[in-house]
């Protein structure tokens, strides 16, 4: 905490999407100094992402920004599945998700993310440094210098430790030479904003499955009515990956529509870009003092709408640790943990992505069948599938990250004895009811707010007093609990250390892997 009450950012975030002001916020409020650059003079308008994920509202709710969210948000979305001649309305709300307090996917732009994140970073007095660019970097043994230019000038500066979160083509990766592996897709994505004359429901986002993609209509629209999205061959030219190209002509818009099926015309075309896609995980996140997160991490498809979701989980991992990092010598481990957590996730979300995206939009004969034949021949099953709610509620788990655990990471203890039941380290802590303080509450709610939690079932002894008296752990005795023993969740919402004992030297050695006090 020292740096910030100095007034000197121990933390250069590089990029104001989603990840960039989501590792800055959680970093700020685990004691960090952080300072925000980003190289275009505006946020990008129109946004692309669209879908935010259980496990991403929980892990943003101890910033305190999940109300401004959700106020944002469709959060009982329905879908209109046209497989062939068939429609298929599905909901996509009050899945079967008792652990969470978000059963359900979230329909909000970017856009609506990105605001409600820099505000919440101006409250707490951070303001974005835009059309400010990362244009050098020097690492030593104690910290990074940073050659940054805006306008006219050229300024240097100091910092601990630098969070490249700065897209695909990013600067960071590039001055720590990291690897890039990984290919271009042979298709692209066509987006639009448009007004439609059409018989389409306003209040559902509509699906159409052809031979040659999927065309995907939200009423999510920024500069006008809806938001499309289509998938085509790509065009052979050097426009760069994951970033808006040039206008598509209007024609070639509705052709893309007539092509899939929809029985719509475009009276007016507000804006639409190419954009080239790619599939890529960086070879390291971490280079020393540089890290990579979000998309100059990991490059995925659309499919699934994994991308702004990984970005920002990747920034709860990483945020709090920086923060740590920066007030205390000796955080190897801790920084280390980073790479060894989030890199598995990022090939494996790589994985389901990829199996996807053939499937929605891959040129080929068998993708094209199983879209313009074989869809169609299963549409009468869909809604028997989606009445099996807890098969839905398991996909929804791998789709939201729910299912991620980090039980061989090198902050993950586990005590002796260990009862079978309970979260193990590593795990994600599960959201359940519980009695605290004489009330009843959900658990992720008695936890929403930053630092690391100690859980004490109700007859445990709290070894030692150091956790009471650091102002970055919270304790709680949980009455509804019976037993001896303790659970340390980390600020991502990770159990760091479960024991059925209260065990002293146990929980000593974690708070000294990870906590600075």
């Amino acid at each position: 905490m020292a740096d910030r009450v100095r007034g000197r950012p121990s933390i250069l975030v590089v990029g104001a999407g989603p990840a960039g002001l989501a590792l800055a916020v959680q970093a700020h409020d685990h004691g960090a100094g952080v300072r925000v650059i980003e190289r275009r003079p505006a946020a990008f308008r129109p946004s692309r992402a669209l879908i935010l994920h259980a496990r991403t509202l929980e892990v943003l709710r101890p910033l305190g920004v999940t109300d401004s969210l959700l106020t944002n948000a469709d959060t009982a979305p329905a879908v209109d599945l046209r497989l062939g001649s068939r429609v298929v309305r599905v909901s996509l709300a009050d899945l079967a998700l008792p652990d969470t307090a978000f059963p359900h996917l979230s329909l909000i732009r970017q856009m609506d993310v990105e605001t409600v994140l820099a505000q919440a970073l101006a409250d707490r007095g951070v303001a974005v440094e835009r059309g400010t660019e990362l244009v050098g970097l020097r690492a030593d043994a104690d910290g990074v210098r940073a050659v940054l230019r805006s306008h006219d000038a050229v300024t240097e500066a100091r910092f601990g430790f630098v969070a490249g979160c700065d897209g695909p083509a990013s600067t960071v990766r590039a001055v720590a030479g990291v690897g890039w592996p990984g290919r271009p897709y042979p298709v692209e994505v066509v987006l639009a904003d448009a007004d439609l004359d059409a018989d389409l429901a306003g209040d559902v986002a509509h699906v159409l499955a052809g031979r040659r993609g999927l065309l995907f209509a939200f009423p999510l629209g920024e500069l006008a009515t809806w938001r499309l999205l289509a998938t085509r061959p790509a065009v052979a030219d050097p426009l760069p990956f994951g970033q808006p190209g040039p206008p598509v002509p209007l024609a070639e818009l509705q052709a893309l529509l007539e092509q899939a099926g929809l029985a719509a015309r475009i009276t007016r075309l507000a804006w639409s870009a190419r954009v080239r896609l790619q599939y890529r995980v960086a070879s390291q996140f971490r280079a020393g003092r540089l890290f990579l997160a979000g998309d100059a991490a990991h490059a995925y498809s659309p499919a699934t709408g994994q991308g702004m979701n990984a970005a920002i989980q990747d920034a709860a991992n990483l945020g709090w640790k920086l923060a740590f990092a920066a007030a205390r010598p000796n955080s190897a481990v801790l920084l280390d943990s980073y790479d060894f957590e989030r890199r598995p996730v990022a090939r494996q979300v790589l994985g389901m992505s990829h199996l996807a995206f053939w499937a929605e939009a891959a040129p080929g004969c068998m993708a094209s069948a199983l879209r313009s034949q074989v869809a169609p021949l299963a549409a009468p099953l869909v809604p028997a599938v989606m009445a099996r709610r807890r098969l839905v509620a398991a996909g929804i788990r791998v789709l939201s990250q729910l299912a991620v655990d980090y039980r061989g990471s090198p902050l993950s203890m586990v005590g002796a004895p260990w009862a079978q039941g309970e979260p193990r380290a590593g795990d994600r802590l599960p959201d359940r009811t519980v009695t605290a303080d004489g009330r009843s509450v959900r658990l992720h709610e008695l936890l929403a707010q930053p630092g690391v939690h100690v859980l004490l079932d109700r007859d445990a002894t709290l070894p030692g007093t150091g956790p009471a008296q650091c102002p970055l752990i919270s304790v709680h005795r949980l009455t509804s609990s019976p037993g001896g023993g303790l659970t340390v969740v980390r600020p991502d919402g990770y159990v760091g250390l479960r024991t059925d004992i209260a065990d002293g030297p146990k929980l000593e050695t974690w708070l000294k892997l990870v906590v600075p006090c």
